[in-house]
């Protein structure tokens, strides 16, 4: 089996989750998804919710760290019409909207304790209260939650509450990272540039140099990455696409153990700039909110600046 939805590959490691995601997608089970930033958890919830038998209605992705904490729990149970300031209307929220469907909470582990306690009830009890409302909302979701966390080390960090971890991980799937999928990168990469060739009419290859450094990189943003990289190369390339244009995406990581960072001369700005921020991230395990705040810039530039790398 070389795909799965919208998933592409036929590394032992893909195939073998394509096998637990088969078995789970006819199931209304909750989906846990572990894995790293890039290798495509959305791409994940989406192919359960087309295998499933709620694939005729709603699949519903929502960010839980891209929504500010006071505005979240309106978000996902919507709210009631002179609420809040600005509640001019009654909203539907994503709970609401997804019912019959399947909604993807991504980044589980950004959400507030108390936000964490309110899901927890929704999650047990199949209903909730519009914010400022008295009515109880009954509704019947598929959840497939993701994080680019430990769960278990989030409990110890007091990031995420334990009772809801085991509510979250009825079916726990680990997402393996692009350096764990062997083949699939050269795999992927031909892939991404055939598409590109399609939508612009070109004939572009890649050279055997240009493959072989695929391999030989490690890829810490995994497939977004490469698809950039790609991209990026794509555009710079006349007919072939070797890798080595100035200032490659492909490089090795200037992070030192003693969490120092190197930049040769002649670096760009934009270039130290995106290893200042992704260092910064790892140096938080992946915290946005705390990331945002040492880097004094706001939690959405943060997101901004990551979908861009």
């Amino acid at each position: 089996m070389t795909s799965f939805g919208l998933l592409y590959g036929s590394s032992p490691a893909m195939k073998a989750m394509y096998l637990q995601l088969e078995r789970v997608a006819i199931t209304d089970a909750t989906v846990l998804l572990e894995g790293e930033s890039g290798t495509g958890k959305e791409l994940i919830a989406q192919s359960l919710h087309t295998a499933s038998l709620r694939s005729q209605h709603h699949f519903v992705a929502v960010n839980c760290g891209a929504i500010p904490s006071h505005l979240i729990e309106a978000a996902l149970f919507g709210h009631e019409k002179g609420s809040f300031t600005g509640a001019i209307k009654r909203q539907t929220g994503y709970f609401e909207y997804a019912s019959g469907g399947t909604l993807f909470l991504d980044e589980i582990t950004e959400m507030s304790c108390d936000m964490q306690v309110k899901l927890l009830r929704v999650l047990e009890s199949g209903c909730f209260h519009r914010v400022g409302g008295h009515e109880e909302v009954k509704i019947d979701v598929r959840l497939v939650a993701a994080t680019n966390r430990s769960m278990h080390s989030a409990v110890q960090q007091g990031k995420l509450r334990q009772d809801l971890m085991y509510r979250l991980a009825v079916f726990p799937v680990r997402v393996p990272p692009l350096r764990e999928r062997g083949s699939d990168i050269a795999l992927l990469a031909e892939f991404f540039l055939e598409d590109l060739n399609r939508q612009a009419g070109t004939c572009k290859r890649f050279s055997d140099h240009a493959i072989d450094r695929l391999r030989g990189y490690q890829w810490p943003g995994n497939v977004r990455e490469l698809k950039n990289s790609v991209h990026r190369a794509y555009i710079l390339a006349s007919d072939v696409l070797t890798m080595d244009e100035p200032e490659p995406r492909i490089k090795n990581p200037t992070l030192c153990f003693n969490g120092l960072l190197n930049f040769s001369a002649g670096t760009s700005l934009a270039s130290a700039q995106r290893e200042f921020i992704l260092a910064t991230l790892h140096h938080f395990s992946g915290n946005k909110r705390l990331t945002a705040a040492a880097l004094g810039i706001s939690l959405k530039t943060l997101y901004n600046r990551l979908k861009l790398y």
